[in-house]
């Protein structure tokens, strides 16, 4: 077991993705998914990649009341960074036909934060950043893919470890697991340090 110290205390994951709860299994977390509409906006002078901590961070404040004293708290935040731009997740299909185009041939930047909050510690949060290059992606390619549904609920309209992955992706500089949304290293970190 990774974590003995976090036996029998309820571990809140706030979020309802799928993709954070398996990585939580993979860790031998046993967590309880929570999801509130929490506004993720940021102050217009942060930019970049410190945006994805800022609104970690936001996520664990808005949870604080759901808390026990024993309670963990686990959120987190990705965001994809094209030339300066914050590109969260679409609006709808045609805003996510317009960032596939945009992330086509490019470099882009991918920044996970983690935050984990207790009441007795209060919150810890970390960045993880990853630069991913995609490949020239064709409009049909765009349109099957934003078709699948599959980009609508991700940063950057695009899964790493979906079909986009797995054509789109052709070089990764960093971690997998930031790029698919949370940053599993960061993450262990901040929960042995609750020893």
């Amino acid at each position: 077991m990774l974590y003995p110290h976090l036996e029998g205390r309820r571990i809140v994951l706030a979020s309802q993705s799928p993709r954070r709860r398996e990585l939580m299994g993979m860790l031998g977390l046993e967590v309880e998914c929570m999801a509130r509409d929490v506004d993720e906006s940021w102050p217009q002078e942060l930019e970049g990649v410190g945006v994805a901590e800022y609104v970690a961070r936001k996520k664990a404040a808005a949870y604080l009341d759901v808390l026990g004293p024993s309670d963990v708290l686990i959120t987190g935040d990705t965001v994809v960074v094209l030339h300066g731009k914050v590109l969260e997740k679409p609006t709808d299909e045609a805003h996510a036909c317009e960032m596939l185009r945009a992330l086509s041939g490019q470099t882009h930047t991918v920044a996970s934060a983690v935050a984990v909050t207790t009441l007795e510690h209060g919150t810890h949060s970390a960045l993880d950043v990853c630069d991913v290059d995609v490949n020239e992606l064709t409009e049909a390619f765009i349109q099957d893919y934003v078709a699948s549904g599959s980009p609508m609920d991700k940063a950057g309209a695009y899964g790493v470890q979906d079909v986009m992955g797995l054509i789109g992706v052709t070089r990764l500089t960093g971690s997998f697991y930031t790029v698919m949304g949370m940053p599993t290293h960061r993450l262990h970190a901040l929960l042995d340090a609750l020893k």
